[in-house]
């Protein structure tokens, strides 16, 4: 079975495709002339045009001279850079260790004016304590990265949270409440970021609702995800890392999220929450 970063990636293969399979045939070539123009055995165009093998660069370039459509060279090239961008395997992005993969995501958060986060079960990166991102980021190295850099890796994501208190940008944050009673370290460890969240939230640009467990709710929870402004979605899944910028696949994460916070409570209701889970803890 397709994970679904692969199935996104291989809709968005089929878009590009049909994109090249409407180029051919508007100019009036079948795909045998096609790919003798090109210097191709006519099974590769076949592979193209059915999303089976996705085109290189200069693939696409042959693709638009022989169709005398240079003119969309950069734009398809584009999309298909888009493409190759949207899912990678966490044993790809890490191969190097989890220092790159967070200073990857640097200019990301440096012009992001508006950010929304969904968490079903880590509390969001830029509110974690030191602490318990080490715990976090620890886990994640002894499952899957053979390299050890965990401590310059805390540091880099540490660095990161100042874009919560210099600039202008926005922050919602929703949480299931099962995160709140959910730790991969010790209980003080716990304690700690469960405070550091009460001080968070009061932040004048941070909105931080918990989503109570209670029968009846509108939907199920879903994967963690990021909304950055109206222009990407992040969604980390159990094999990799997945960017979305298709607009309807954000919207359509922009409507999970106003689902969730019309659910969440906020204020009052949501420090009672915190509070509960911190006394349970002592």
């Amino acid at each position: 079975m397709p994970t679904p970063g692969a199935s996104n990636v291989q809709e968005a293969r089929k878009v590009l495709a049909d994109r090249l399979r409407e180029m051919c045939k508007d100019a009036g070539l079948e795909g045998k002339q096609l790919a003798a123009a090109c210097g191709w055995h006519p099974s590769r165009v076949s592979r193209i045009v059915n999303a089976k093998t996705s085109p290189t660069a200069d693939d696409i370039r042959a693709w638009c001279r022989a169709c005398a459509r240079e003119d969309q060279i950069d734009d398809l090239i584009a999309s298909l850079r888009a493409v190759e961008g949207m899912w990678i395997e966490w044993r790809r992005m890490e191969r190097d260790g989890l220092r790159r993969a967070q200073e990857s995501v640097h200019p990301l958060f440096e012009r992001t004016r508006w950010f929304r986060a969904y968490s079903s079960w880590l509390v969001p990166g830029l509110l974690q304590t030191h602490r318990y991102t080490e715990d976090v980021l620890c886990a994640v190295q002894r499952r899957r990265v053979t390299v050890d850099d965990v401590a310059d890796a805390v540091a880099v994501r540490m660095e990161r949270q100042r874009v919560l208190y210099e600039g202008s940008a926005t922050f919602a944050f929703l949480v299931e409440e099962s995160v709140l009673r959910t730790s991969l370290g010790s209980a003080d460890t716990q304690v700690e970021q469960l405070e550091h969240l009460l001080t968070a939230g009061a932040l004048p640009n941070v909105s931080l609702g918990v989503v109570p467990m209670r029968t009846g709710r509108p939907r199920m929870p879903v994967e963690g995800f990021w909304i950055y402004d109206k222009a990407q979605v992040n969604v980390e899944l159990v094999s990799g890392y997945l960017t979305l910028t298709q607009p309807t696949e954000v919207r359509t994460y922009a409507e999970t999220f106003a689902t969730l916070a019309d659910i969440a409570v906020y204020g009052t209701k949501a420090r009672r929450l915190i509070n509960a889970a911190i006394r349970s803890l002592g």
